[in-house]
């Protein structure tokens, strides 16, 4: 991986709230809007932003998700060429050239003037698919 051939694409914050979503209603921080210049990136996540769900986001060594950019093809084009908009995954990096198979534990990269560390792998998102309306 050259790490010269990142660029950040996005840099997106969100706020929980509740949704309704299969007839239940539940809170979720998956909703993620783009942001213009510079914000801190603290300890446990970006000012602005903050997760919904305490035991499985956020945290030390979850305080960013990033998403790459190059998969926003596969899933229009899964999603019958629904719009998805940047954030839509719940990330707050939406990357390109940084694809998940050149990312190994451990790894750091310079974003603005934050040092970060590759630290965990995600799972897919349950909220994902309330996100952008799979059913």
């Amino acid at each position: 991986m050259d790490p010269r051939m990142m660029k950040l694409v996005s840099l997106n914050v969100g706020l929980p709230r509740e949704v309704t979503w299969r007839g239940k209603t539940t809170t979720t921080a998956i909703y993620k809007q783009p942001v213009e210049g510079r914000i801190a990136l603290r300890k446990l996540n970006l000012d602005g932003d903050r997760q919904a769900d305490l035991t499985v986001h956020g945290g030390e060594y979850k305080a960013v998700y990033c998403y790459a950019f190059e998969h926003s093809a596969y899933w229009t084009s899964e999603l019958s060429g629904q719009e998805l908009p940047v954030g839509v995954f719940g990330e707050n990096f939406t990357t390109n050239g940084l694809l998940e198979d050149s990312v190994h534990l451990g790894d750091q990269f310079s974003v603005g003037s934050a040092e970060v560390f590759a630290k965990q792998t995600s799972p897919p998102l349950l909220q994902t698919c309330c996100a952008i309306s799979i059913r």
